[in-house]
Parts: C-alpha cells; structure tokens; sequence
C-alpha cells in the first residue's frame, strides 16, 4: 500500500513549491520556440530556478542510498578518477565534484545552469578543492570546457520514473562531444522495472475520494487525479506480481531519440487479490567499478527520494495466484515541455471472474 510516510506533510510542501516554479506556460518565444510565462521566463527558466533553493538539494544530499552509493563508486573506484579529468554534468551543490577531487583527480569541471552553483563555489573553497574543481554556470549545450576531450563524466541525472525531467539528454550531449574514446560514464546502466499492486485504501483517498466532498460530487477532479501518476511510497507487501523489465539504458551507446520508448510487458500475479494500480521503480548499476555498485528505488529496498510511482488504474482486476497481465507503455516526453513526460499504458488481463482490455493517458508534472 502507498504511504505518505513520516515526513508526508513536508514533501507535499516541497512539491507545491516546485510546481509553482515550474508551472506551465502558453504563450510562445519567438527565437526559440520555448513557451513563456510570468515575466517572460520560459519552461527552462522556470526548472533551473527551482534547482536554486537548497530544499531540494538538501532533500538529495540527505538520501544516504543514493549519496553513499556515488561516494562508493568514485572513492572505491580511485583507480578510475586518479589523475583524470573529470566532468560533472548538473554538479548541484557538487558533492560528486569534491569526492572525484577525494580520489585523486587531476582536473573536475562542474556544471550547472541554476544559481546554486554560486554556494557550490563557497562550498568547494571552503573544503579546500578550489585549485581541482572548477565551477562553470551555464546550459551544457551553451558553455564551453577549457580542454577538447574528457576523462570521467558523473553525474546524478535520474529523475521520477528514471526519466522526468529528462536531464539524460544533457548527459548524452556532453557525452558526444567531450568525453575520450576509452572514458567512461559514472553511473553507465539504469533499469526501469514495473509490477501490479493492491492499493484500495489509498486508491479511495486520493482518487475516490473526489467522489463526495463534503456531500459534493466533485468527480470532474478525479478524472484529472488519475491521470496524474503519483510520487510516493509504496509497502513492498502490496505487491502482488513479480517484476519485469521494461526499459535498459547503456550510457555509453544510447542516443537521444531512444529516450522515447514503447515497451511490452508481462507480469505474473503471486497470490490471490485485487489490483489497484501499477507501479514502476528503476535500478542504477556503476558497471565500471571495479566491483560493481548498485543500487534499486524499488518498494523492497530501502527508502531513496524518488520513491517510485504509482499509475492507478480505473478498473480493479481480481487476480488469482498464476494469472498473467500483459501490457505496453509508450513514454515520450511533452512537445512543450520536453521534461515532462507523456505516457500511455494499455494492458490485458483474461481473469477468472472478468477480462480487461484497456489503455490509459498519464501525464508526468
């Protein structure tokens, strides 16, 4: 079953704050075809403004699973980043720029578009790596590095559903057009994963719910509710399929047009019960290291910041131990805000009580 968790309050918070920064806009720039909104800002300023306020790099820093396994990978791993050049793509606070100048590294460039990088720049002087790691503010598409090639890229770039926010592209941009022919990416391979879940409870409170609001039929909300996949916690006891793989990214070999993706799926249901909705999760996997490091966002592992998300369905399937449900998800990212994603998912179940043949709309804000 989803749950809020202990600190549920302070997310929502958290995430009506970076809605606000980065709410949609309908009117068009000109010169670049980005729409525009308050002030004139477009979708892009509004994303990079909200990557300024330190909530949300605390929230980062904060998850021990995620930092802890970049620090084992690079400081494990100093064979790698000893007298390298590495790059940062998206360096936040750069955490992961003061750790490759821990291992040794002779060189780190550490970029980012928002304004934090100004207390990055205090951060990293403060800690003594001024003379490794230097800090360049500015679009990695738009800047341009003091040396032709690369040695390291790292970079912390996954976002909700692996790819929200679609920062990837960035990486794969730098990628192209500085990293050696023999260097490497840290990490290199990610795994998105889905399964089935029963989560009636929660179903009703935040989609069924809209049903009767204080005695009023506010329905016309839930329509929206549910299209809208939900970030949260979900209980590893819910669920109730096994898990399948629906989409592999290799760092070194991918390209931008492949991060739309149409996938099938097939699930196999472990018990009797009902499903309520999917939920998709990704592993990251640093290959390179010298023993591999991992880690999963799954609802059995440990807690990370991205959850995993939940796409609640508007029928209930009753499921019986051994029943299979097929399915497939075409993911792509929205024409005007190409860091949101546009995702539809259809699937068949032949149960022993009803059969269900549906596809349904999701859009990721």
């Amino acid at each position: 079953m989803a749950t809020s968790g202990t600190n549920g309050v302070e997310e929502e918070k958290k995430e009506e704050e970076k809605e606000e920064v980065e709410k949609k806009v309908e009117t068009e720039d000109e010169s670049k075809g980005e729409p525009k909104g308050e002030g004139g800002k477009t979708s892009s300023d509004y994303y990079w403004h909200s990557y300024a306020h330190f909530g949300i790099h605390e929230e980062m820093l904060k998850d021990e699973i995620r930092t802890r396994s970049y620090r084992n990978a690079i400081l494990g791993n100093k064979h790698l980043i000893k007298d390298k050049v590495v790059l940062d793509v998206g360096c936040g606070t750069a955490i992961l720029s003061m750790f490759a100048a821990q291992a040794g590294a002779k060189k780190v460039y550490a970029i980012d578009c928002s304004d934090i990088i100004k207390k990055a720049r205090e951060i990293v002087k403060v800690n003594g790596f001024a003379d490794v790691v230097e800090l360049i503010q500015g679009k990695v598409e738009e800047i341009d590095l003091p040396v032709d090639k690369v040695d390291v890229i790292v970079s912390e770039w996954m976002g909700y559903f692996l790819v929200y926010e679609n920062m990837l592209e960035s990486v794969l941009f730098a990628r192209d057009k500085w990293l050696a022919d023999d260097g490497i990416l840290l990490p290199d391979k990610a795994y998105l994963k889905i399964c089935a879940i029963e989560d009636g409870n929660y179903k009703d409170q935040k989609i069924n719910w809209w049903e009767n609001v204080w005695g009023f039929n506010m329905s016309c909300i839930k329509e929206t509710a549910i299209q809208e996949p939900l970030v949260d916690v979900v209980d590893g006891n819910a669920v109730v399929t096994d898990v399948c793989n629906i989409y592999e990214i290799d760092c070194a070999t991918i390209k931008k047009e492949d991060l739309a993706f149409t996938a099938k799926f097939k699930i196999n249901c472990k018990r009797n019960d009902y499903v309520h909705a999917f939920v998709a999760f990704f592993d990251i996997v640093f290959e390179k290291c010298h023993k591999p490091v991992w880690f999963s966002t799954g609802p059995f592992a440990e807690y990370t910041h991205w959850k995993q998300t939940v796409f609640y369905l508007e029928d209930v399937l009753m499921v019986t131990d051994g029943d299979v449900i097929t399915g497939e998800i075409d993911v792509k990212p929205n024409q005007k805000n190409p860091r949101d994603m546009d995702i539809a998912l259809g699937y068949k179940f032949e149960g022993k009580y009803k059969e269900h043949d549906a596809k349904q709309n999701y859009f990721l804000r």
